[in-house]
């Protein structure tokens, strides 16, 4: 038999105007030294969240990441229409139960007193959308405990709910999590390795951070005209270029966290690539709608390793006599690929294709005329049963 498909790598080249995606700490537009030249940087957290969220809005399916999935519970039952008190020492207690450490939330304006019940674990938990239905059921089902109970005031409070059906339903997973993966190292058997690798995208060519000045004109001030000057002044960071994006997809992973179901790899495997290749982080985008698609899409499956092309742009690529990095960074893509794949021989590429705006591609495997058909075609190449080696 020859080896079966193993990894979906996914290469994008994508064009994005004046915008800033992904921030740091103080606003700034993220950046690298690569080449010895600095690009614009948007961090793997930053575009896997992006993907994650059209995931969940394509598949139907949703997760929730969050320190105060007490409250969400308590909110729940307020719409079952339990007494809002009761609900929220029901919350509290949900929270507690799951063994995590934690503390209660300040009062607003109030540095040290807490509000009772308001449990914020130390660590997110992160758990299909459903589990907080569960543990409002749970909370039903104790009631009775739950009103003879008292208020969780302190982090040496104990619940009354059972800490075992509620770390049971911590520990419940769906399709987001089995591909994505979950962190959660206080509750045993809860943490999930992800079968997604999500590469930090930078620009395949040298960038400028630009300092965008900015007043904002006082309407009043303006129709009276009895005064100069702006009603608010300030400066944002701004920068613009063609990023390479890549992930790659384990299905060796993904099969052990799903078990062998192949209508079900399917699914995530498409629903990946798809959320993937239409996802775009929300930084600023009410001041820069920066909402463009990508110039060019490869996908290639692979049985021997996950193969990442950055390196294709290393050196950084120069703008064209006309101006503009997209096309001459599609050439330089393509023609890294086809060096790279040829060092390393054809025995572990089984299958590759590409869609993007250019018809001339010739390192890049088939050209497709759209993403979707591009996405479906790897797919069928990826889960198909491996050949009988010929003797």
């Amino acid at each position: 038999m020859t080896a079966p498909a193993r990894f979906i790598d996914i290469h994008i080249l994508h064009s994005v105007p004046f915008a800033n995606l992904n921030r740091d700490d103080t606003n700034s537009v993220k950046t690298v030294q690569y080449g010895n030249t600095l690009r614009t940087r948007v961090s793997s957290q930053s575009w896997k969240r992006a993907a994650r969220t059209v995931f969940e809005e394509q598949f139907g399916e949703a997760a929730l990441r969050t320190r105060r999935i007490g409250e969400r519970v308590s909110r729940e039952l307020e719409l079952r229409g339990w007494p809002s008190e009761l609900a929220q020492r029901a919350g509290g207690h949900a929270a507690v139960a799951s063994g995590i450490k934690f503390e209660l939330a300040k009062k607003s304006g109030e540095a040290k007193e807490t509000v009772p019940n308001k449990v914020l674990t130390n660590a997110m938990v992160y758990v299909p959308e459903t589990a907080v239905a569960e543990l409002a059921d749970l909370a039903e089902r104790h009631r009775e405990a739950l009103e003879q109970a008292k208020d969780i005031k302190k982090p040496a409070d104990k619940s009354v709910l059972p800490s075992g059906e509620v770390e049971a339903v911590l520990r419940s997973r769906n399709g987001v999590i089995n591909l994505f993966g979950r962190m959660l190292a206080e509750i045993d058997d809860a943490g999930v390795d992800g079968a997604v690798q999500v590469a930090h995208a930078l620009t395949t060519h040298e960038t400028d951070v630009e300092l965008d000045y900015f007043s904002a004109v006082d309407d009043v001030t303006a129709l009276w005209d009895d005064a100069t000057g702006s009603g608010h002044m300030g400066h944002a960071e701004f920068s613009a270029g063609t990023f390479y994006r890549y992930a790659t997809l384990d299905l060796r992973d993904l099969a052990a966290n799903i078990g062998d179901d192949q209508d079900a790899a399917r699914e995530l495997a498409a629903g990946f690539l798809t959320a993937f290749v239409g996802s775009l982080p929300q930084a600023k985008k009410n001041s820069t709608a920066p909402h463009t698609m990508p110039d060019l899409v490869h996908i290639s499956v692979r049985s021997d390793r996950p193969l990442s092309y950055a390196a294709a742009f290393e050196k950084p690529v120069r703008a064209s006599a006309q101006g503009g990095f997209a096309e001459v960074s599609r050439t330089q893509l393509d023609t890294y690929a086809q060096a790279a794949n040829t060092l390393l021989g054809a025995k572990g590429l089984i299958a590759s294709g590409w869609a993007g705006l250019d018809t001339g591609l010739t390192g890049l495997g088939e050209r497709h005329p759209s993403f979707e058909e591009l996405i479906t075609t790897a797919v069928d190449a990826a889960l198909a049963p491996a050949p009988e080696a010929t003797a």
